[in-house]
């Protein structure tokens, strides 16, 4: 994504719920004010929380398989990757449990649930607030996947955020958990950005 662009993207409001979201009990609210002062409240209460951000270039997100009556059903094929992806938080006695990134291009299914979902987010709030959640204390056991950590590093790693891949390279070099340190190497390999080639041939030279 060129300088003029990324700083286009940096300001554009991203709104629209998945065009398959099904089963949910929506509302919509503005992020304009600050993505954090809005997602914060929305913990109180049980349910799911989402929006989207601008998707690395070129990077295909998949969707789970479905064989209704246990036989395959034609699909929709689509020949280029989306343009953003859907960032989801589950949010379940006032924190985080779990956070998902789905390609817009996949039905959801929310059972049932609320699903809070946030307009006018700025990539740049939402890369500072998934760092909150990727720098949380590990667990009881340490180097051992923790889901929300992990599902916040990876969703810093799909977006087309400069920030995120200094980001990773910080947690690659001096996170304590071995396992967020594999994770955040991992997200680097699969990045273009030349600080990451740097980065990943440093590594290999040691």
């Amino acid at each position: 994504m060129s300088a003029a662009v990324w700083a286009l993207a940096a300001v554009l409001p991203l709104a629209a719920p998945p065009k398959l979201l099904v089963n949910a009990q929506l509302d919509t609210v503005s992020a304009a004010g600050g993505l954090e002062r809005a997602f914060r409240p929305l913990l109180a209460q049980p349910g799911w929380i989402g929006y989207t951000v601008p998707l690395v270039r070129g990077l295909n997100l998949g969707c789970d398989y479905v064989s209704p009556g246990g036989r395959t059903a034609p699909g929709v094929i689509h020949l280029e990757p989306p343009d953003h992806a859907v960032i989801l938080f589950r949010a379940e006695a006032g924190a985080v449990t779990r956070i998902r990134v789905l390609s817009p291009d996949c039905e959801v299914d929310a059972g049932g649930s609320a699903v809070h979902w946030l307009d006018d987010v700025r990539p740049s709030e939402s890369t500072m607030l998934l760092e909150t959640f990727a720098n949380a204390p590990a667990g009881a056991v340490k180097n051992q996947r923790d889901p929300v950590r992990h599902g916040a590093i990876y969703a810093v790693s799909v977006t087309e955020d400069p920030a995120a891949t200094d980001f990773l390279i910080s947690l690659a070099r001096k996170d304590p958990d071995a396992s967020v340190r594999r994770e955040s190497v991992s997200a680097l390999a699969r990045s273009k950005d030349p600080r990451a080639v740097a980065f990943l041939e440093e590594v290999l030279r040691h």
